[in-house]
This record gives structure tokens, C-alpha cells and sequence, in this order.
């Protein structure tokens, strides 16, 4: 918040211990676990709570920003990786493997047309150029496919993190789909060979 004094040690641990359970409990729960509850959780009274997060909206965003800015960091460190296509395909399936564990980042894909705040839409943002650039370098490097766009592999990731969504009566194998996907995504090296619908 513009102008808001910085909060002081015990006030920062008790953010970072509720951003914490936050986490947690949205990862293993999804967003309908209540925020008294995850006050109780984290040792700190409801007061505490509202003081640092007015609705559990500003707490999701919270804790969704420091996710997606984990990832973008760990993408960001994929930048000079020695090879291009094996770095983009293992953050691709690192990321899928991660979202079937974690229902906050499936429920935020479900949410549709949930208003984020500035904050969130820009690391997101930042998340999707990190990927575009690992893509652009892989495909430099003739590993991956160069038919393929950075919003074609947007929709691609989109697509697997919602497909991995738990559900009652079971869900897709992670590891079977992220090897369709690997394979789906690799440059074709076979002399003569063509791809489905290329002439």
C-alpha cells in the first residue's frame, strides 16, 4: 500500500508465517479453507490476520504472487542452461507436476474472470515472457518444434495445469501427460519427415 509505514520484525514474521500456512492450505485445499481457520493455523489471532490481508482474495494474491515470482525466477536461471530444449521441456514439466499438487493454482485458472490486482498481472506476466524466451532459445537450437508459438505454448500450459485439476473419481497421470506434451513440443530430426497437416 502507497505511503504505509514498513512493518516491523514481529509484524513481518507473522505475514510470512501466514503467507506460509496460506499456501499450505490453499496447496492441499483449495480456497475454501476459511481465513479463521488459517489464523488458527499459523498461531495468530483473526485480528492479525485482516490486519495484513482484509479478504481472502489479498490473501490468495499474495501468496499466488510469491509462487508465480518463484517461477519466473527459476525460469529467469534457465535463461543460459547448455541445452535450450531440455531446459524448457523440464520447466514445463516441473511446472505441471507442481500445479496437479497445488489446487490454488487450478482453482485460479478456474476462477475465470477473478479481477487480479496490479502486482499479480504483472509477475504473471513476467512468468509468461521468461517462458517465451526459454521457447525462442530452444527453438534457436532446432530442439523444439518452430511452428509452434509462445501464446500456442501458453494455451499448451494453460491447458495441462487445468486438465491436471484434482477431481472427485480420480485425474490424469502428471507424468504420462507431461511425456505426450515432451514429445509433442520436440523438433522432428528425421530426414523427409513431416508432421501431421504440414505439405
Amino acid at each position: 500500500m502507497t505511503g504505509a509505514r514498513p512493518l516491523r520484525a514481529d509484524g513481518r514474521r507473522n505475514r510470512q508465517r501466514l503467507l506460509q500456512t496460506a499456501a499450505d492450505a490453499f496447496a492441499a485445499e483449495g480456497l475454501s479453507v476459511p481465513l479463521d481457520e488459517i489464523a488458527r493455523r499459523a498461531g495468530v489471532g483473526p485480528g492479525t490476520l485482516y490486519r495484513h490481508f482484509p479478504d481472502k482474495g489479498a490473501l490468495f494474491e499474495a501468496v499466488l504472487h510469491d509462487r508465480l515470482q518463484r517461477l519466473a525466477d527459476e525460469a529467469q536461471a534457465l535463461r543460459h542452461a547448455e541445452d535450450p530444449g531440455s531446459a524448457l521441456l523440464d520447466f514445463i514439466g516441473r511446472l505441471a507436476a507442481e500445479a496437479a499438487l497445488k489446487r490454488d493454482l487450478a482453482d485460479a485458472l478456474a476462477s475465470g474472470g477473478a479481477e487480479l490486482n496490479d502486482a499479480l498481472t504483472a509477475t504473471a506476466a513476467r512468468l509468461r515472457g521468461e517462458i517465451g524466451r526459454l521457447l525462442t532459445r530452444a527453438q534457436h537450437a532446432s530442439a523444439i518444434r518452430d511452428d509452434i508459438t509462445a501464446a500456442d505454448l501458453m494455451a499448451l500450459i494453460t491447458g495441462i495445469i487445468s486438465a491436471l485439476r484434482p477431481r472427485p473419481g480420480g485425474q490424469a497421470d502428471p507424468q504420462r501427460t507431461i511425456a505426450v506434451i515432451r514429445d509433442g513440443l520436440r523438433a522432428v530430426r528425421q530426414s523427409g519427415q513431416r508432421r501431421p497437416g504440414q505439405p
